[in-house]
């Protein structure tokens, strides 16, 4: 894949960067070489290889789900001027 000077004043516009016209030469041999070693990963053999999330073998913590009010409603709704139930009271605004 190769990036001509268009895409890279697309790509400049995009990003909110200012390029000059003095720039966007270089840009476009920076990305295209960008664009090449990614080329080059297409090459690699991967059959074989699990995807991983992590370079070092885990296991993911969990907990059980359980569903819980938290334990601390009383102090949740304790500034607000008007509760009822562990709720906010709000005025009515649509009628």
């Amino acid at each position: 894949m190769s990036v001509d000077q268009a895409t890279v004043r697309r790509i400049a516009h995009l990003a909110r960067v200012a390029v000059t016209e003095e720039e966007v030469p270089h840009l476009q041999g920076e990305l295209n070489a960008i664009l090449a070693f990614v080329e080059q990963l297409d090459e690699v053999d991967v059959s074989g290889v699990e995807p991983m999330t992590s370079v070092t073998p885990m296991v993911m913590k969990k907990r059980q789900d359980e569903v819980t009010d938290g334990g601390i409603a009383d102090i949740i709704v304790g500034n607000a001027p008007m509760t009822e139930d562990h709720y906010f009271m709000v005025p009515k605004v649509v009628e």
